[in-house]
């Protein structure tokens, strides 16, 4: 290897200016020593507003993700438009590691098939990192509706067409979608009531203006074990561990509604390489933390914490899934 000086010298006598070579060499030492990410906080973009679903999860995998990388995780809540407007502004933040989101099934795969000039495309727009965490819905009824079990229900709702009613937390969502879903299923027809998020609707179900609805589990939990709301069923392919008690909807009868409400987090696409790995890494290290594991358990989330393959996979096939049941249910947001 060539020393410095020998170099200095041998540049110096064939008329190369020592200054530049100077300059190359402490540019060349500069890059090799570049500082690595994160060098500052980094934005977690969460589409709606705080105390939902999606901001809790985005809330409690922040602190973990500060521990392990050595950056505030600030939250910024950016809500509107069933998630488009935070996810659009995801879509324009640069790729450079500093803008990431946390978002649910909503914005991944339902609001293309929804909204018109929809301002992002979520298989092109970003690079997906992780599906977190995962939950089912649960029907919930409120205690006074004459139907105890979810086979009662299909029976009267059969007998009483377009007669049910049941509250979502919005045309378009996903407790709409599963009850579009479900009424294509068991050949029934119910009496949407879209409310403007899902603490409205909850409210209205507790005081028994509207009969039933489905669920995000950890939503309506703490109702169900203090009797104020009666569980028919639960959309997981198996029975939730917080509700052991409470059958699937196929053990109720009715098939092909297994349902799970998801929050998965992305950057903007371009990620370099090194980041994504290390974000993924870190990300999937604070799901995984015994601690976090219960505390998400306890509430009904099941953690997923799949790789950035997977979770394209995945996505594809909730775009195909949710944009048949639009179709067929001639779902409009309108």
């Amino acid at each position: 290897m060539i020393k410095l000086s020998t170099l200095l010298r041998r540049c110096a006598g064939a008329g190369i200016a020592l200054a530049a070579v100077a300059m190359a060499v402490a540019g060349g030492t500069a890059t090799a020593a570049s500082p690595a990410w994160p060098q500052k906080p980094v934005s977690v973009v969460v589409p709606f507003p705080a105390g939902g679903s999606t901001d809790t999860i985005a809330r409690m995998l922040a602190v973990p993700l500060n521990e392990k990388l050595g950056q505030p995780f600030v939250i910024d809540n950016r809500p509107g438009a069933t998630g488009a407007i935070g996810a659009t502004f995801v879509k324009r933040a640069p790729a450079d590691g500093y803008t990431m989101m946390v978002a649910s099934i909503g914005v991944y795969a339902v609001n293309p098939f929804l909204q018109k000039n929809l301002g992002y495309d979520p298989a092109k727009d970003f690079d997906l990192l992780t599906v977190a965490v995962r939950a089912p819905n649960v029907l919930v009824a409120n205690p006074n509706f004459p139907a105890k079990t979810l086979q009662e229900l299909v029976s009267y709702m059969k007998k009483n067409p377009g007669k049910v009613s049941f509250a979502t937390s919005g045309a378009g969502s996903s407790d709409h979608l599963t009850a579009a879903l479900f009424w294509q299923k068991s050949a029934t027809e119910g009496l949407h009531v879209p409310y403007k998020g899902g603490a409205p609707a909850i409210s209205d179900l507790l005081a028994g203006q509207v009969d039933v609805s489905f669920q995000n589990i950890n939503a309506v939990l703490q109702h169900i074990r203090s009797g104020k709301l009666r569980a028919l069923a639960v959309t997981s392919d198996k029975r939730a561990a917080v509700l052991p008690n409470v059958p699937t909807m196929a053990e109720g009868g009715v098939k092909d509604v297994e349902v799970y409400s998801w929050q998965g987090v992305a950057a903007p696409r371009g990620l370099p390489a090194d980041v994504k790995s290390r974000l993924h890494g870190a990300l999937v290290g604070a799901l995984n933390e015994p601690k976090m594991r219960d505390k998400l358990a306890e509430n009904g989330f099941e953690v997923v914490g799949n790789t950035p393959e997977q979770f394209a996979q995945f996505e594809n096939q909730e775009l195909k899934r949710w944009k048949t049941v639009i179709e067929q249910g001639k779902i409009t947001i309108e």
